[in-house]
């Protein structure tokens, strides 16, 4: 795949993330679930297999991938593509 689709899907995963995190339910489960702590989340934000273990996290809990996805304005496929674009 190309370079823009990467940069695509890794701009989609952050904006996940950010979606999570302002979410206090799903950002205590995935900082519970994942073992991150904030700091280092602030570090690794960018790290690609961070985004990756975030969108497997929300892929995990339907509800909460339909969730995120809806308040990001696409529709929940485009999440797990960018989880597969980005383990790629």
């Amino acid at each position: 795949m190309s370079g823009a689709t990467t940069n695509d899907a890794m701009a989609l995963a952050l904006r996940a993330l950010a979606a999570t995190l302002g979410n206090q339910r799903l950002a205590t489960r995935f900082l519970s679930v994942s073992g991150i702590e904030p700091p280092d989340l602030r570090q690794r934000a960018g790290d690609p297999a961070l985004l990756a273990a975030l969108l497997r996290f929300l892929e995990a809990h339907e509800p909460d991938l339909v969730a995120v996805a809806e308040e990001l304005g696409v529709k929940p496929p485009a999440l797990v593509a960018a989880r597969r674009e980005i383990e790629q």
